[in-house]
């Protein structure tokens, strides 16, 4: 039996916490789709739009068969249901994650009959936010080794682009 399972998040950018928990899915997964949560609400603070970072994660992914990228609004239960997704794999990095990740796992269980699976992340990567990171590029820090090379590349783009 073919099981499809989903990463979803902002993934604005993705980091190497991300990838090393959809890389870990991916192996686990038949078909995995990491899904871009393109929400309205958020796009003014984002750095990259959706479909940039779709395009990230594909570059960073291309290597992993079985991954796919695509994007999402609204209710992640509902993109479940559109793709034939019963799986949903979420990465934990501490403790406060695991309150507010268990509330959403338990409603979309019960809205949308969709599993969740917790994965922890590994522990050099547990610091990992995309918030974190943008602040750090933002301030001029060093984000080496906290994005894959081409979302680094990216923002510090991004941030040149911007700057005064």
């Amino acid at each position: 039996m073919s099981v499809a399972a989903v990463c979803p998040g902002s993934f604005d950018p993705i980091t190497m916490g991300h990838l090393d928990i959809v890389r870990r899915a991916a192996d686990e997964f038949d078909r995995l789709v990491v899904a871009v949560l393109d929400n309205p609400r958020k796009t003014a603070s984002a750095m990259f739009s959706a479909t940039e970072r779709m395009d990230l994660i594909r570059e960073t992914v291309s290597d992993l068969p079985g991954v796919e990228v695509d994007s999402f609004s609204g209710l992640l239960v509902d993109f479940c249901r559109d793709k034939g997704i019963t799986v949903v794999c979420k990465g934990l990095r501490a403790v406060s994650d695991f309150e507010y990740e268990l509330q959403m796992a338990q409603m979309n269980q019960r809205i949308g009959s969709v599993e969740t699976l917790f994965m922890s992340t590994s522990p050099e990567y547990s610091y990992l936010s995309s918030s974190l990171i943008k602040e750090v590029a933002k301030g001029g820090g060093s984000i080496a080794g906290t994005v894959p090379d081409n979302v680094e590349k990216a923002m510090r783009r991004r941030l040149e682009e911007s700057a005064p």
